[in-house]
């Protein structure tokens, strides 16, 4: 799976529409509003680099209203909710 961070400037009265439509792109799964330079910030977990490059320059970039975007790649992800479960193998009492 890869993973990646879009960061997103968007015109000021299409943030919530914007928003709305990147949510319902394949591949997209979470979009939040943020303050700071920049205004939308999308999650996008795809299965391999190819499906990667057709989310972001073939659907996300073409959404009306995104002035302009910078994409990082994720080369590994840790979460708190990964840890945990790390630690809690074997744990079990039965």
């Amino acid at each position: 799976m890869v993973n990646a961070i879009v960061l997103l400037r968007v015109k000021r009265e299409r943030i919530n529409d914007v928003a709305e439509e990147l949510v319902e792109v394949e591949g997209v799964s979470e979009v939040y509003s943020v303050a700071g330079q920049f205004d939308l910030v999308a999650i996008l977990r795809t299965s391999d680099d190819e499906q990667l490059a057709d989310v972001v320059t073939g659907h996300l970039l073409k959404i009306e209203g995104i002035v302009s975007s910078e994409t990082l790649i994720a080369f590994r992800v840790l979460s708190k909710h990964d840890l945990e479960r790390l630690f809690s193998i074997g744990m079990e009492l039965g």
